[in-house]
């Protein structure tokens, strides 16, 4: 059973909405973060990120640079710029990108329901991404980029989501400069709020898609207030998360690619004769994005290959069967040496929003080799988090990305 929960936000005021939301702070590097707050001081970047109110050298980890954030955001809220409402709502928050539409349930999830494996997760967290993102949620007294969470379609949910977008106007409506429109509506009526309610209390999984370190770091925030608060009752506000609820049928996960530094001491002739080993092998005359499972491109000494995994490397098992886990068990451990991609320097992920040309461009850089994979599903991610287990690092890419600054839970 999901308790998933209305809650009063703070949000912008519609004449600066645009301007203030804000990709998600880890998209950025300390520079371009930088580079981006001086295009837009309003954009919620400055507050995600403080350290660009910072000279370059100074420290971003620092302690003030968290009070910055604190300041900041609370002075904003105290000038008017973001608005309270004061009725515990749902929203509603619909994203398009090249015409697919998803529209995603805004609420706070539970701590508990962490804790107990209801909202589940199918990634490791490391604890030093961890400890910034725990010191500015505490530090700022407030959740302010929502945790990406997924369910199983309902017919509930759906009803009244489609009943706001027909006959409700929107409290925000614009479109960034990545071509992403944005709609958000409130859902404040209460027969509709019981609704909602009651509809994720009948279920008993909901799954995290993109979030795992903001996730964790807002129940050990929660876990550090409950510690020091004699009144602790598991049901004040820092006992929820902020997060955004989309429906399985409407979610999209692309490819996330790979490209390696070295051969492992290899030729190419050498590595290609290895490789052909475990998987047919076909040079191709352009870009090879897979079409099915088990297919994956390669592109190595500017030519693309197509590769198709020989059936005794396939696998019904739920991590193993993953196009991923096939690339690292077959290719990437045995033979490149490659057993750790989390943290290897001869390896890197790049996100399929970024496209195939992008392999081509490192690999002319510095890479000599990029793997173009075939997305991991959906319901993979689910059979995965259902069996308690882990994918392999950099196994999704969930586009578009939900915009931090739009709603901000004061905990």
């Amino acid at each position: 059973m999901a308790d998933v929960r209305a809650f009063a936000a703070y949000r912008p005021r519609k004449d600066i909405a645009d301007r203030v939301a804000a990709l998600p702070y880890d998209v950025y590097n300390r520079e371009e973060a930088r580079a981006e707050v001086e295009r837009e001081p309003m954009s919620f970047l400055a507050i995600d990120r403080p350290e660009t109110q910072f000279p370059e050298d100074h420290d971003m980890y620092a302690e003030d640079v968290y009070q910055k954030a604190h300041d900041m955001l609370w002075e904003k809220i105290e000038n008017g710029i973001f608005i309270h409402d004061e009725k515990p709502c749902y929203y509603l928050y619909e994203q398009t990108m090249n015409g697919r539409v998803q529209t995603g349930i805004v609420a706070c999830s539970s701590v508990d329901d962490y804790d107990n494996n209801v909202i589940k997760k199918h990634e490791n967290t490391l604890a030093k991404k961890e400890a910034d993102r725990i010191h500015h949620v505490d530090s700022c007294d407030a959740q302010t980029g929502p945790i990406f969470l997924c369910y199983r379609e309902n017919d509930s949910i759906r009803k009244v989501i489609n009943r706001v977008k027909a006959e409700d106007e929107p409290l925000y409506d614009f479109v960034t400069k990545d071509g992403i429109k944005s709609r958000v509506f409130i859902i404040d009526k209460d027969n509709e709020i019981e609704t909602i309610a009651e509809a994720f209390k009948g279920m008993d999984s909901i799954y995290i898609a993109d979030g795992h370190h903001r996730c964790a770091s807002a129940v050990k925030v929660a876990k550090k207030r409950r510690a020091e608060d004699p009144d602790a009752n598991g049901n004040k506000e820092y006992d929820f998360f902020l997060s955004v609820l989309f429906p399985d049928s409407e979610l999209m996960i692309m490819d996330y690619n790979r490209v390696i530094k070295d051969l492992n001491g290899m030729s190419k002739e050498d590595f290609l004769q290895k490789i052909s080993e475990k998987f047919d092998v076909q040079e191709e005359a352009g870009q090879v994005k897979p079409s099915q499972k088990c297919e994956i491109g390669m592109y190595l000494g500017n030519k693309w290959y197509r590769l198709n995994a020989h059936d005794d490397i396939k696998s019904d098992d739920a991590v193993e069967g993953l196009d991923v886990s096939v690339l690292q068990n077959h290719v990437l451990t045995p033979l490149l040496n490659i057993s750790d991609p989390k943290n290897d320097p001869r390896i890197d992920f790049v996100g399929g929003i970024r496209g195939l040309g992008e392999l081509e461009k490192r690999c002319k850089n510095d890479c000599v080799l990029a793997f173009s994979m075939y997305p991991t599903d959906i319901h993979e991610l689910f059979a995965v988090a259902d069996a308690g287990r882990l994918m392999p690092p950099k196994s999704t890419w969930f586009e578009p990305k939900l915009l931090s600054g739009l709603f901000i839970h004061a905990i």
